[in-house]
């Protein structure tokens, strides 16, 4: 219970304990004006009555208020709960477009290292070729290079010996 509601409780127990201990003064008729006309009655039993009516009035007005008030906090929420699912969407969609992005982007990747490599491996293939031919031609010029040296070396007349003295001829 809150502090007002205490403060308003206590009052309302005051006011109910005075009347009760004056009823009989509350109750007592009594000549008044209503502006017109004369008449006798509780002048106290009609102020009770007029404060309770003023009492209900005003609890009628609190309800009435805090009944507008969770109106529009709902009206509120419900609101912010579609700008929340809005700003959801909007989110999911820029999250989307991002992984598309880069699907997209990856996908360009890997189509230009699909062709570096295929151009490097036609590169190295050039290459392979290019030594094997080399080698292949490597392989007959020092073929014909050994058979020249066996053909010098096959043409050569026999060296003289020790014995026979004497220098070979040219060559």
């Amino acid at each position: 219970m809150g502090l007002r509601t205490g403060v308003l409780l206590v009052v309302v127990l005051l006011i109910a304990a005075l009347a009760a201990l004056n009823w009989s003064v509350l109750a007592t008729p009594t000549a008044m004006s209503v502006g017109f006309m004369q008449v006798t009655a509780p002048l106290g039993l009609i102020m009770l009555g007029l404060t309770a009516l003023l009492g209900i009035f005003f609890v009628a007005y609190v309800v009435y208020l805090q009944t507008t008030v969770l109106l529009e906090t709902r009206r509120h929420t419900k609101e912010m709960q579609a700008q929340r699912d809005l700003a959801d969407r909007a989110e999911a969609s820029r999250f989307t477009e991002l992984r598309n992005f880069l699907e997209a982007q990856e996908n360009a990747h890997m189509a230009r290292n699909a062709e570096r490599h295929a151009a490097l491996l036609a590169r190295v293939e050039q290459l392979e070729t290019m030594i094997k031919v080399r080698s292949d031609q490597t392989d007959n010029t020092l073929a014909a290079h050994i058979g020249q040296l066996e053909d010098r070396f096959d043409r050569r007349p026999p060296a003289v010996t020790a014995t026979g003295g004497g220098m070979p001829p040219p060559v």
